[in-house]
């Protein structure tokens, strides 16, 4: 079934909702979130982290005097199914509807939040949809939009490294991907000196490359930069033909790929860089990040696996901000307060709310460099100016 008819019968089906009696000294909040299919590897490591923060904040007296209760219902990797997640967490009586780290995933159970009247918050999804246009003003994300991350890239190696070449590569499986390099072509312009000397597509489970590969090789010169829009697990496959090809150029790409996990597949990779919300290395600049990521492993008995930990707890974390000023867990004042928000400082850079976007289009990015097979942080950049709404909302 397509997501638009699927959302627009779950919308009329959700008026039929109706509110549960709850303890009174209880805030629900409702993870309708993947324990099971692909999407479980998304979704759990964001749901630990949100759990870290509940848990602090419980230990600190809770919230408005009243603790904090997580319940749990699985959407099974399934559009209908996280549908009836996202009921099944609001009849436990959730305030709060944390879903699916994917747009297309995470919707149907986003949109029984917005009919109930409840807030909702995707774990870490980066297209501009998952909130006010793919949902309604009553949700949000709490990670960065992919765009931000192909004009963090770009803006950043044409600066501090003096590329001025730039080759596109764009996996078109994703519409995460391509969100990447819609962001590159909308800073590229901006960038004077800057060039864009090809242009090129392939898919996630292609098995070769080597078409893509040989048009790079047949430029009179070898680019400065490629703009590799993809992940896992294509990008590890065109990431080693790049480099079993010989082209030594710095390959840039977006989030999607970062962690060390991979790397044993692509030895003593070099002159790879990625943007990240917070370092999994051990060597955040933020001495609180690295404290995190050890309370982490010390609760869930391993490492975060990437940054896509992080806007996990970062939700938690605006929400009960928000709750706090309103003073109330009402939908219409929490929004009010979120909306009010302006580079709000977190534990992952700060974040900024409107009426108009309830999602990152600028954003703090601490650069991750992989040398010899290593990564590590080598530098931080926010893009010079905010991408517009209206070019996010029309790719």
């Amino acid at each position: 079934m397509r997501l638009t008819t699927l959302l627009g019968i779950l919308a009329g089906a959700s008026t039929l909702w109706i509110a549960p009696a709850r303890a009174a000294d209880e805030i629900v909040v409702g993870f309708a979130t993947a324990a099971s299919g692909f999407m479980q590897a998304y979704d759990k490591p964001a749901q630990d982290a949100a759990l870290i923060r509940i848990d602090e904040i419980n230990k600190a007296g809770g919230l408005l005097g009243k603790k904090l209760k997580p319940v749990f219902a699985d959407t099974k990797t399934d559009q209908a199914e996280g549908a009836k997640a996202g009921l099944a967490v609001l009849d436990q009586g959730a305030d709060l509807v944390i879903v699916s780290c994917d747009y297309d995933f995470g919707a149907p159970a986003a949109l029984q939040a917005q009919a109930a009247g409840k807030v909702s918050f995707f774990l870490c999804a980066e297209s501009i949809k998952a909130g006010i246009p793919g949902v309604g003003p009553f949700s949000f994300s709490a990670s960065v939009l992919a765009p931000v991350q192909g004009a963090t890239m770009s803006e950043w190696a044409y600066t501090k490294k003096n590329a001025r070449s730039f080759y596109r590569l764009l996996d078109s499986w994703t519409v995460y991907n391509k969100g990447i390099c819609d962001g590159f072509d909308w800073m590229l312009p901006r960038l004077k000196e800057a060039k864009l000397v090809g242009s090129d597509t392939f898919k996630n489970d292609d098995a070769s490359i080597a078409s893509q590969i040989t048009r790079i090789k047949s430029l009179p010169k070898e680019p400065d930069a490629i703009m590799l829009c993809t992940m896992m697990p294509g990008a590890v496959s065109a990431i080693k033909q790049i480099r079993a090809a010989g082209i030594k150029s710095m390959i840039l790409n977006g989030s999607g790929v970062d962690g060390s996990y991979w790397m044993n597949a692509v030895p003593d990779l070099s002159n790879f860089y990625v943007p990240v919300q917070g370092s999994v290395y051990g060597d955040d600049p933020n001495a609180k990040v690295n404290e995190f990521n050890k309370k982490y492993k010390e609760v869930t008995g391993g490492d975060p696996s990437s940054q896509y930990v992080y806007p996990g707890y970062v939700l938690i974390d605006v929400w009960a901000k928000a709750v706090e000023r309103a003073k109330s867990t009402d939908a219409a004042a929490v929004v009010a307060e979120l909306e009010k928000m302006n580079n709000e400082p977190t534990l992952f850079g700060p974040r900024t709310f409107t009426k108009d976007i309830h999602h990152q289009n600028q954003g703090r990015y601490l650069i991750v460099d992989t040398e010899a097979g290593k990564p590590k942080v080598i530098d931080q950049w926010t893009i010079s100016e905010k991408i517009p709404l209206d070019y996010l909302v029309s790719k």
